[in-house]
C-alpha cells in the first residue's frame, strides 16, 4: 500500500472496572494517579505494548519483544536481537563491511518490523568485520524517530483507588501452617483517553504505509478488548476517532482536551458508562472550523444500549437514537 504522505490525528477512549490499567513498579505496582487532579495516568509505553502484542499474535514481525535464544532461557538484548536481521549466508556476511552490515540490518528491520515503522527505535549494533584471518568488533547504532506518537493517557475524571487483600494458595515457607497474603491495588472505574499523531515527515524515514496505520487502529481496538489478564481483564474500547488531513503538517491538536465528561455524581464515585455522558461540542466545533483542510473523519464507537458502530461500514442509521443512558452521542461529520 502507498506510503503515508498526510497527517492523521487519533483520539482513543477505553474504560475498565476493578482493574489496574498500568501499574507503577516503583510504587507497589499501584495504578498511576495524578495527586493534584486524582486522575488516572497510563503511559504511552503501555498502549504501544498492547499494539505490539496484538500484532505479534496475528503474525506480524515485532522487533521490540522478549525472545529466548538458548535452552537455558536467556533473553536477547537489543544487540543480539538486531543480529537476527543480518544475512543468513555466512560467506556473504564475511565479505561485508560494517557499513554494509548496518545497511542490511536497517533495510530488513524496516521491511519486516511494523513496530519500528510505527513507533521508531534506537537499536545498538555489535558487528563483526572480517579482516583477513582476524575479526574486528565494530559498534554502531540505528535511530528512527517514531512517526506515531501518543501523549500519556489520562482518565477523563478523578478515580477511586481500592486496596484489596486476600490469602494465597501456598504457605510462606516449608513447615508453615499459614498461607501467604496477597495485596493489590485496582481502580473501581476509569475512562482513559489517549491522543496521538501520525507524523508523515518521520514516516518517510521508516517507510510507514497506509496499511500500517490500518493495522495500528485495529490493534488499538482489538488489542485493548482482547487483553485478558488478571489485572487488565474487563478493558473495553469505547471510541477510536481518526482525522486525516488534506495536506502535510496541518492538524488541530490536543483532541483529548476538547471533550468533557459530565456527570451529576462525584467523579470518583463513577462506576459505569451509565453514570455520565461525554460533551464533544468543543471537538466538533474545532473540526467544523477546519473542515476545508480535512480529507476524512472516521470512527468506531460503542454506545451503551446500541452496541458498536463503525463509520466505515454503510449500515449505520443516522441520527443515532438519543437515550438517557447513552455513553456518547457522536454527530455525523
Amino acid at each position: 500500500m502507498a506510503d503515508v504522505t498526510k497527517r492523521t490525528e487519533l483520539l482513543f477512549l477505553y474504560d475498565l472496572e476493578n482493574a489496574n490499567p498500568n501499574g507503577d513498579p516503583n510504587d507497589e505496582n499501584r495504578p498511576r494517579i495524578d495527586e493534584e487532579t486524582g486522575k488516572n495516568i497510563v503511559t504511552d509505553v503501555r498502549l504501544k505494548r498492547t499494539v505490539r502484542d496484538y500484532l505479534l499474535k496475528n503474525g506480524q514481525d515485532i522487533f521490540v519483544r522478549e525472545k529466548i535464544y538458548d535452552e537455558d532461557g536467556h533473553i536477547q538484548d537489543a544487540k543480539l536481537r538486531a543480529s537476527d536481521y543480518l544475512p543468513d549466508d555466512a560467506d556473504e556476511l564475511a565479505g561485508m563491511s560494517a557499513e554494509q552490515q548496518k545497511k542490511a540490518i536497517a533495510s530488513k528491520i524496516l521491511d519486516s518490523c511494523i513496530d519500528v515503522r510505527l513507533f521508531g527505535a534506537t537499536i545498538p549494533l555489535d558487528l563483526t568485520v572480517k579482516k583477513g584471518k582476524k575479526s574486528e568488533k565494530v559498534t554502531s547504532s540505528l535511530t528512527y524517530t517514531g512517526p506515531v506518537q501518543f501523549r500519556m493517557g489520562k482518565s477523563l475524571h478523578a478515580v477511586n483507588l481500592q486496596f484489596l487483600k486476600g490469602t494465597g494458595a501456598f504457605a510462606s515457607k516449608q513447615g508453615a501452617t499459614r498461607k501467604t497474603f496477597r495485596e493489590e491495588y485496582v481502580l473501581s472505574y476509569s475512562l482513559i483517553g489517549f491522543y496521538g499523531i501520525v507524523n508523515e515527515n518521520a514516516g518517510k524515514h521508516t517507510s510507514l504505509t497506509e496499511s500500517d496505520i490500518l493495522d495500528l487502529k485495529k490493534a488499538m481496538w482489538m488489542g485493548t478488548k482482547g487483553l485478558i489478564s488478571r489485572s487488565k481483564f474487563g478493558q473495553m474500547p469505547r471510541l477510536l476517532l481518526s482525522i486525516r488531513y488534506k495536506e502535510p503538517d496541518f492538524f488541530i491538536g490536543e483532541l483529548d482536551n476538547r471533550i468533557r465528561l459530565q456527570s451529576d455524581m462525584v467523579h470518583a464515585k463513577i462506576r459505569t458508562p451509565e453514570n455520565y455522558s461525554i460533551d464533544i461540542t468543543e471537538l466538533t466545533d474545532s473540526i467544523d472550523k477546519v473542515k476545508d483542510h480535512i480529507e476524512s473523519v472516521s470512527f468506531i464507537l460503542i454506545i451503551t444500549d446500541f452496541g458498536e458502530f463503525d463509520s466505515n461500514k454503510p449500515n449505520i442509521q443516522w441520527p443515532i437514537p438519543r437515550q438517557k443512558h447513552n455513553m456518547l452521542i457522536l454527530l455525523k461529520i
